[in-house]
């Protein structure tokens, strides 16, 4: 008896029957057929619906750059001083 076997699904109808009774398919069948046609309307609602715009985006601030203070030569931790200068 494999799976594609005419008898196999015969059997299986057979037990869905007698489990839920012949309203109780109806009713899922209906409710089925409900959920697929409400998930095609979805479909077709999100499809006719224009796009909308995207959101307006706010440009970054620009922080002008701060000069950078002249760094001291240094020599093991030492100040560096520059006795070759013409600031006297």
């Amino acid at each position: 008896m494999g799976f594609g076997s005419l008898w196999h699904w015969v059997i299986v109808l057979l037990v869905v029957l007698v489990l839920f009774g012949r309203g109780r398919v109806s009713e899922i069948m209906g409710d089925f057929g409900k959920g697929i046609k409400s998930f095609k309307q979805g479909l077709n609602d999100e499809d006719s619906k224009p796009a909308a715009p995207p959101a307006a985006q706010i440009p970054p601030q620009v922080i002008p750059a701060q000069p950078v203070p002249p760094q001291q030569a240094t020599l093991n931790g030492e100040t560096v001083v520059d006795t070759n200068s013409t600031n006297r």
